[in-house]
């Protein structure tokens, strides 16, 4: 690829709006097999599709995650809900990964942990697939379908660790999110109802039934919602705390089962 090519191409992600054009241009250069297909992906970059959704894959906490389109795209400071269930996790235990997506949060802790048991779930089969191919390599398990309700009942007081990256984006505040969001991933992986609560505390709810004696509960949520959740947590009987990462911009609260 000669340097009058790469210059044309940063120059239409420039244009088009792309704030790191230099590095997507080197990146499409990259994954492109063929001219024509360099080519189309430009086009179609420029269009305003989401990188992650041109090349098929993003980077999650040192993982290369598949992303299919209609997918969500994990973002960086989820990397903190895993480094937060990585200190209470141990060898073997029973993991959950709830509104899983992708899979990349459950991959990646499977990926640091080591022979965890491994369950996804999402209500999307668009997700359902894309998370079988990335959890795959660890043994984890995908199901399809509404929250604790996909899961085998056996499970049922013996989860160690539930991790949820839940929709927390207030209904009335998508239209404020940036335009490849709201234009390309699916709505349902973004609207979290009015107050951007509603399956926070549906998953709260159920946790009780589902954690062993000790068990924890993660979800993210936004620093100003993370008061909201905490008294969410607490209504439904779990020993809460709040974790935050300010250079992430990530908030976690953390639930955990009494043990009596």
């Amino acid at each position: 690829m000669d340097d009058q090519t790469e210059k044309s191409i940063i120059n239409m992600l420039r244009t088009s709006g792309c704030v790191f054009a230099e590095e997507e241009a080197r990146l499409l250069i990259f994954e492109a097999r063929t001219l024509e297909e360099l080519k189309k992906m430009v086009e179609i970059r420029s269009g305003g599709m989401p990188m992650e959704y041109v090349i098929g894959y993003t980077e999650f906490c040192g993982l290369r995650i598949e992303i299919d389109p209609d997918v969500f795209v994990p973002r960086r400071r989820s990397e903190f809900l895993v480094h937060q269930a990585e200190y209470l996790t141990c060898i073997g235990d029973i993991v959950v990964d709830l509104c899983c997506g992708s899979g990349a949060v459950g991959a990646s802790l499977a990926a640091t942990l080591e022979r965890v048991d491994l369950y996804s779930v999402d209500i999307d089969p668009a997700a359902v697939r894309c998370a079988g191919r990335n959890i795959a390599t660890y043994r984890g398990r995908v199901f399809e379908g509404d929250l604790y309700t996909a899961l085998p009942p056996s499970l049922k007081g013996s989860v160690n660790i539930v991790v949820a990256n839940t929709p927390y984006v207030p209904t009335n505040a998508i239209k404020l999110l940036p335009r490849e969001a709201r234009l390309y991933e699916p709505m349902i992986a973004l609207d979290g109802g009015i107050e951007g609560l509603d399956l926070q505390r549906r998953v709260a709810k159920e946790a009780p039934l589902w954690l062993a004696p000790g068990g924890h509960l993660l979800v993210e949520t936004s620093e100003r919602q993370a008061s909201q959740t905490v008294e969410i947590f607490c209504s439904n009987g779990l020993i809460t705390k709040v974790a935050r990462d300010y250079e992430l911009d990530a908030t976690v609260v953390i639930g955990t089962n009494p043990d009596n």
